[in-house]
């Protein structure tokens, strides 16, 4: 068996090097949109980078092209499911007021914390230096 033989019968020869490359770029990529501060922009690059991360990982290091159907069946079941979990739960966890709300825990007793700090420091004077 000839070396282009046996090349030909793992696959096409794949550029590992250029694909991290890739990955490295998008990773920057989804790692920057946040900073910006807009959320069409976050939810882009969150959820639109790892759906190709994702395909290109798939694709390349798992080998899966050779069964190209069911990669982009189950690309298409990640995506709609991540759609579904997104629209199911933004409109409560991005929700800050309404009927029985109170989005305040941890506000609640982190102000608590200081408040008795406060309490105890007009008592006993400032704290002691802990060295």
């Amino acid at each position: 068996m000839t070396t282009a033989a046996h090349a030909e019968s793992h696959g096409p020869h794949r550029n590992y090097v250029g694909i991290w490359g890739i990955l490295t770029v998008l990773l920057l990529i989804s790692v920057t949109g946040p900073l910006l501060g807009i959320r069409t922009v976050t939810l882009i690059t969150a959820f639109g980078v790892a759906l190709i991360k994702a395909y290109l990982v798939a694709k390349n290091f798992m080998h899966l092209d050779i069964e190209r159907p069911i990669v982009h069946f189950m690309l298409a079941v990640v995506l709609t499911l991540m759609v579904l979990l997104y629209a199911g739960l933004a409109p409560d966890v991005q929700k800050s007021e309404g009927s029985h709300w109170k989005k305040s825990a941890g506000f609640h007793y982190v102000s608590e914390q200081a408040r008795g700090k406060a309490e105890t420091e007009s008592e006993h004077g400032s704290p002691p230096d802990r060295k």
